[in-house]
């Protein structure tokens, strides 16, 4: 099975070419002020069109106004909307009309209850992100480098792709993926020198993991 990869939170010019000269699948962009990684729509504008082609664009959202999809969609156009907050299915189908972009559904996981909410957004999400859930009293819904016990996803099987997130870096994707058999990995403060400050060379060793047999 090929694994792919998504780079997100990326933010410059310089580091979404390299995800994208190293074979990135997917790209993410951030929106939500909170975040070290927030981009404004201009700046999300400029590397979208950037990347469009080339690699899947991917914007976060946390519980997004009608307003700012309906920006987002006709400014950025991604080919995802990530959903990393408290939104519900209902609102999945508001978001692709808003936006016109598929969903990515986040579930934040911390033990094997977490998957209950799975069998609603396995029909309203095009793909699911299982990321660990962050501490209590977090801002970040995400991003925050917290790994979850991967062995909750063995021999899991989803109707739709899924996503591996939370805590991984180039030191660990092969293991996760032995663990987990996650089809597609999702890493965000494992490729950065400083939170919101990619590392080139960390994104490149990261992509590099994923496509090692």
């Amino acid at each position: 099975m090929t694994v792919q990869a998504k780079i997100c939170g990326l933010s410059t010019p310089e580091t979404l070419d390299v995800a994208l000269d190293d074979g990135a699948a997917y790209v993410g962009l951030v929106s939500f002020p909170k975040s070290p990684r927030h981009l404004s729509l201009d700046a999300m504008t400029a590397l979208a069109d950037r990347a469009r082609s080339r690699a899947k664009v991917v914007v976060v959202t946390v519980d997004a106004d009608d307003a700012l999809l309906a920006e987002i969609g006709l400014r950025v156009r991604p080919d995802l909307i990530q959903l990393h907050g408290q939104e519900t299915p209902a609102r999945a189908e508001a978001v692709r009309r808003l936006t016109g972009a598929g969903v990515i559904k986040a579930l934040p996981v911390s033990g094997p209850d977490d998957f209950a909410a799975v069998g609603d957004w396995e029909t309203a999400a095009d793909h699911l992100l299982f990321d660990a859930r962050p501490p209590k009293g977090s801002v970040l819904p995400g991003g925050v480098g917290a790994v979850f016990d991967w062995s909750l996803m063995a021999g899991r099987r989803f109707a739709r792709p899924w996503f591996l997130a939370g805590g991984l870096t180039p030191e660990n994707a092969a293991e996760a993926m032995r663990i987990t058999g996650a089809p597609l990995l999702d890493v965000s403060s494992g490729v950065e020198s400083a939170p919101g400050v990619k590392d080139a060379a960390r994104i490149v060793a990261f992509l590099q993991a994923v496509r090692r047999p």
